[in-house]
């Protein structure tokens, strides 16, 4: 018996998706449940899994195109399972391929000699694994303290020729195997993701009325209790302590005293939120994710910095799902991480607001008439003018730069001793 194997529906909006990769090749035996091939919506990256154990038939190749409902395979429940196919399945990709490529050395390295004069430059970089090189190649490398790793064999069987090892000396630096010059170009189609990211940015600077604000965040206070606590906070509950829970902290309580930045406009109405979903811009292979941390005013610090590294690692391994990618009310992005001191960050529509962290570095500030090196922060927010007006964008950001260089206030939300009072 042979049954078709289809491609599932995956949300209410996407009617196709890509095949990415398969797992399995024609006539390979799979077990029930087992991942055979990988696929790719706009909004996320799935796994297609057997419904019956059996030899699979491929009928759709990799970066094909499908529609909801189209075969991707066939299994046929009835074929003999070859003797064992699981560890062949499970194993493959290493029995195969990886084998060959640590035993092959072992002769070659064995049988010629000036390997063994060979290993002595490159110990100097902390390798003592043996390099086949001429006699002539051996003695330059040796004279010259040549690292190996940054010499490009040419010679037959991975040899190392002179002319290799001059190559290296007279183009230090340059990364072995590339050529100099050299004018290739390469076509690659755009996956799924990457056409919904291009997309969605472009209606983003159509449809809304973008402006961007800034301002600036002293980080000591933040920075020192980092450094006093972080050892105990990850003994206690597990996970470091980062800056991303103080930011979605802080931005939490400013939500909710400025609940319009916390909607967005649905056709003639507005839709506020008395939540804060908080999406997390995060760098996938495929493109940039944004997550979302739902009900980020109910958690703890040790909470957020959880769910973070959650949806991060599954961000990394294109383990995200839909729903774990949509319903946001709130973004915030952290160029930082990659060295950006200022940006303009892009609306994730329909929300109406995106804050953009940035690097920290010490600078020069005025304190008390006295000039005081500080570790600033610049922040950006990005927000659609037709429902945020400048007052509320930034009395938002004033609200977030205040919980963050008092960190002290998002205990209460404000001054403990006002609370106190109850002022």
């Amino acid at each position: 018996m042979s049954i078709e194997i289809k491609v599932p529906t995956v949300g209410e909006s996407i009617s196709e998706v890509t095949l990415v990769k398969w797992h399995k090749k024609d006539g390979e035996w799979a077990e029930r449940d087992e991942v055979i091939a990988e696929l790719e919506s706009e909004k996320a990256t799935f796994e297609l899994n057997a419904e019956q154990a059996g030899a699979i038939k491929i009928i759709a190749k990799e970066g094909d195109t499908l529609n909801i409902g189209d075969v991707v395979c066939s299994i046929d429940t009835e074929a003999a399972k070859p003797e064992g196919a699981v560890k062949t399945t499970d194993d493959r990709p290493q029995t195969t391929e990886e084998k060959p490529k640590t035993a092959e050395p072992q002769p070659q390295t064995t049988n010629d000699k000036p390997q063994t004069t060979d290993s002595k430059p490159s110990a100097g970089s902390g390798e003592q694994t043996e390099v086949k090189a001429t006699p002539v190649a051996a003695a330059i490398i040796a004279d010259k303290k040549v690292d190996v790793k940054a010499v490009t064999a040419s010679g037959s069987n991975g040899k190392i020729v002179k002319q290799d090892v001059m190559d290296a000396l007279n183009n230090p630096g340059r990364k072995p195997g590339t050529v100099l010059f050299e004018r290739n170009e390469r076509e690659q189609k755009m996956s799924n993701l990457r056409k919904t990211i291009s997309r969605r940015l472009v209606e983003a600077k159509n449809t809304t009325a973008m402006l961007t604000t800034f301002n600036e965040v002293d980080m000591s206070a933040i920075m020192e209790i980092r450094k006093k606590y972080k050892d105990k906070f990850k003994e206690l509950h597990g996970v470091n302590l980062g800056f991303m829970s103080f930011f979605t902290k802080a931005c939490t309580y400013a939500l909710m005293e400025w609940p319009s930045v916390n909607a967005y406009i649905d056709g003639e109405n507005i839709i506020y939120h008395d939540y804060c979903d908080i999406s997390i811009a995060v760098s996938a292979p495929k493109g940039l994710v944004v997550p979302v941390i739902r009900n980020a005013e109910s958690l703890s610090m040790a909470g957020i910095e959880a769910k973070v590294i959650e949806l991060a690692t599954k961000a990394k391994d294109n383990k995200l799902t839909i729903e774990e990618m949509t319903g946001g009310t709130f973004t915030i992005t952290n160029g930082g991480i990659f060295g950006s001191m200022m940006s303009t960050p892009i609306i994730n529509i329909p929300q109406s607001a995106i804050l953009g962290m940035h690097n920290i570095l010490e600078r020069p500030m005025a304190v008390n008439g006295q000039v005081v090196i500080k570790p600033m922060m610049y922040v950006a927010l990005s927000y659609d003018h037709r429902i945020i007006d400048g007052r509320e964008s930034v009395g938002f950001l004033v609200r977030v730069k205040e919980l963050l260089e008092n960190p002290a206030l998002m205990l209460f939300g404000k001054d403990p001793v006002k609370s106190l009072l109850e002022l």
